[in-house]
């Protein structure tokens, strides 16, 4: 920790807001273990930039007053790495959403897709011209299962209540986009982003550019700016005591 800033490695299942709970319940548990107690600027914990539930990696933790920089923190790049798998979509864009095969594909299960007999299977050609061409400013339409606001709102919120959700399209910038491993159905990649990139269009993207569907099964958020999730600890290890008293 610096400067009331804390880096976490969220863990998978868990929510944003699941690791700022758990934040202030230890820097309250600590203070009352010293027979003290908390101030309301003591018990303030905010994050700069949700990671979804099924994802991992960096979540920066604002404590205290640093919670006023919190807009500091969405305006920087990240760079993260993802599996997408291609054959199938997903209604929200990952695995928690419910997975259909592509009209060209069929599939035994989310992590068994296999070809039809008269379906093209994508070459490693065909993934790499797939990813320099989205790579540079590019157009996204953010997923319907987001946080962004329509209307006072939020999108999942309208999405989950059975409403029609109209995303307005951004743009945003694919600084680099590298492909780690392909093993049909998975494709790895690492990216690096400008603020405001939802990784699950970019996968679905990916998809579309090769002609056929793809979602994001497994995210892993690196790097918020200079921030690295090599320098974060896991919530469960955290401890308020040397720096809340």
């Amino acid at each position: 920790m610096r400067d009331d800033i804390l880096l976490i490695d969220k863990p998978a299942g868990w929510t944003s807001f699941d690791v700022v709970a758990k934040i202030r319940s230890q820097i309250r548990a600590d203070y009352r273990a010293r027979g003290e107690k908390p101030t309301k600027r003591q018990l303030r914990v905010g994050h700069a930039g949700t990671l979804d539930p099924f994802a991992t990696g960096l979540l920066v933790i604002l404590l205290g007053d640093a919670c006023k920089r919190a807009g500091e923190f969405l305006k920087l790049d990240k760079s993260y790495e993802a599996t997408i798998v291609l054959g199938a979509t997903s209604t929200t864009g990952d695995p928690e959403g419910e997975i259909v095969a592509d009209s060209e594909w069929k599939i035994e299960d989310s992590k068994d897709i296999q070809p039809s007999s008269n379906s093209y299977l994508p070459n490693a050609d065909d993934i790499a011209a797939a990813l320099s061409g989205l790579t540079g400013e590019i157009t996204q339409i953010p997923p319907v299962y987001s946080a962004i606001k329509i209307g006072g709102e939020r999108a999942y919120k309208l999405a989950r209540a059975g409403k029609s959700v109209d995303m307005p399209p951004r743009q945003v910038t694919i600084h680099s986009l590298e492909l780690l491993s392909y093993s049909y159905p998975e494709l790895h990649i690492r990216t690096h982003v400008s603020s405001g990139t939802y990784i699950r269009t970019l996968a679905e993207d990916i998809g579309r550019a090769l002609g056929i569907g793809a979602y994001t099964c497994e995210l892993r958020r690196t790097q918020i700016g200079d921030y690295s999730v090599v320098d974060a600890v896991a919530v469960d290890l955290y401890r308020s005591s040397d720096s809340q008293a």
